[in-house]
């Protein structure tokens, strides 16, 4: 065997040392993140908000009523999306029974007090109102739909039935025109004449027809499109000023036939209003992952949902480029909320610490993603969740009852970001940290978001130096956002911290 001479050994050597010092140096160096100021790469349309689901702890006197309520009022948020819905009928539904007799069934009492809570929170705002549950006696069932005489036992079955006995459809649009005269004509007549006052003179600027229809009675896209068409044009009647969101699609990715079908003006009605589409998305780990997984699954998962708005935006602008996107369900929900769902009597395990930023995390990744391709609207599910209804949903600790880092997350984008930034050219340093530059009425501003469950340092521009920065991060817990000031251009951030430097 040759022997290479001792002078060339201690060259390579040498040349390895130097190549391992080299090596730790850069170890230690932090990610840089570059921001081209002059190149505009979108001007923002999109308006972060949230969604607020009807359940029993939002009922006047129930635990959490008071500061979810005061929450959403201290928020200002417009787009605010307001949803009775399926699993407490008598506060869903307006006529339980079908009119017979010469009587009929209309009830508010359970409905109205929320709703009225809703809107003075919301005071000055825009909401979107979506009484999504039809009655169920309106649909053909082999038996009556039966359901709790208490309104707030929750009951999963109420949405029987895949066709309506009124083939028309005027039964069913006649009770979303009267729904909308309570609340903003001050009442309405009912089936027989008689006159029913409300005193409701609400503004109410936007109205969802219907939710994840592929899921409630299985919506075909010829079919909803005909009740969209025969609901609105009856709604109009009421307030021709109203606009509609429509779909509300729980699989967006598995339907493409309903953006084809019903963003094609030639399959509606001459005059129907196409003014929104919406659609969902929630990251769903599986039962064996754990937060070291999520860290992974949440933003993966967040890039595969990014995929389909870029599909559906082609489509909306090749039909509809008129209409507007609301993305109004963005969240998490985990298997051991399903587990309580599907299994009567189980309590799902508590979420782990960090998992309210990591949740809050995502969000702000996808809004910052989906303000590039220009979507209007970005709702974060829900106000209000705790155990048997989607705890993992919550803005609110549903044990302090304060709002936990999803809802500051919220807080920290709606106060810093909006329609009208600008966003410029941002190079990310790393798949660990996004990073994305805007520039606004406020200033140059630069969302930072660390997707991962470790402490992360950046580089920032020279010209970050001397900046505030306000943060969501664990140790900011169920606060306010903190904000502290930066003495040189290294940001440090903690595990899933969202945070956002305003140039000095």
């Amino acid at each position: 065997m040759t022997r290479l001479p001792k002078w060339v050994l201690f060259a390579l050597v040498c040349m390895f040392t130097s190549s391992c010092i080299v090596c730790a140096q850069d170890a230690t160096k932090p990610d840089e993140v570059k921001v081209d100021w002059a190149k505009v790469v979108q001007l923002s349309r999109s308006t972060p908000t949230l969604q607020v689901v009807v359940n029993p702890q939002l009922l006047r006197g129930a635990k959490l009523h008071d500061s979810s309520f005061a929450a959403l009022h201290m928020l200002g948020a417009d787009y605010v999306r307001y949803v009775p819905w399926l699993p407490y009928p008598r506060q869903a539904v307006a006529e339980l029974s079908a009119p017979a007799n010469g009587k009929t069934s209309w009830d508010f009492s359970h409905i109205d007090p929320t709703l009225d809570d809703f809107m003075q929170a919301t005071a000055g705002h825009s909401v979107i109102l979506n009484f999504s549950t039809i009655p169920a006696w309106m649909y053909k069932t082999e038996k009556p739909v039966t359901f709790p005489d208490d309104p707030n036992q929750v009951f999963w079955d109420y949405t029987q039935g895949t066709e309506l006995r009124d083939p028309s459809m005027k039964e069913v649009s006649e009770y979303y025109a009267r729904l909308l005269s309570w609340y903003t004509k001050g009442g309405f007549t009912d089936e027989y004449g008689k006159r029913w006052e409300s005193g409701h003179h609400y503004k109410i600027p936007y109205w969802e027809v219907l939710n994840e229809i592929e899921f409630e009675h299985h919506w075909t896209p010829q079919e909803y499109t005909r009740f969209y068409d025969t609901v609105t044009a009856a709604m109009r009647k009421v307030d021709p000023n109203i606009k509609f969101v429509a779909l509300a699609l729980a699989n967006p990715s598995k339907h493409p036939e309903m953006f084809e079908y019903f963003l094609n003006p030639a399959n509606h009605r001459k005059g129907a209003p196409l003014d929104f589409i919406s659609y969902h998305f929630y990251a769903s780990p599986t039962p064996d992952q754990n937060l070291d997984d999520w860290q992974y699954t949440f933003f993966d998962q967040a890039d595969g949902f990014l995929n389909t708005v870029r599909y559906v935006e082609e489509i909306r602008k090749r039909y509809s480029p008129s209409t507007k996107t609301d993305l109004d369900e963005l969240g998490v929900i985990l298997t051991e909320d399903e587990k309580e769902i599907s299994h009567p009597g189980y309590v799902a395990k508590p979420e782990p610490q960090g998992y309210w930023n990591l949740d809050g995390a995502m969000y702000a990744y996808i809004y910052s993603e989906a303000a590039k391709m220009g979507i209007d609207v970005l709702g974060e599910s829900q106000l209000v969740g705790y155990p048997s209804q989607f705890p993992s949903v919550s803005m609110m600790n549903y044990n302090t009852t304060d709002p936990n880092p999803r809802f500051w997350v919220l807080k920290l984008l709606k106060d810093h970001f909006g329609p009208g930034d600008k966003l410029v050219e941002t190079t990310n340093p790393s798949r660990s940290i996004y990073a994305q530059a805007f520039a606004s009425s406020h200033g140059k501003m630069l969302l930072v978001i660390n997707k991962r469950n470790r402490a992360e340092q950046l580089a920032l521009p020279t010209d970050a130096e001397g900046a505030t920065v306000s943060l969501v991060a664990p140790s900011t817990g169920d606060h306010a956002p903190a904000q502290e000031t930066l003495s040189d251009h290294v940001l440090s951030l903690q595990p899933f911290e969202v945070a956002v430097v305003q140039y000095k």
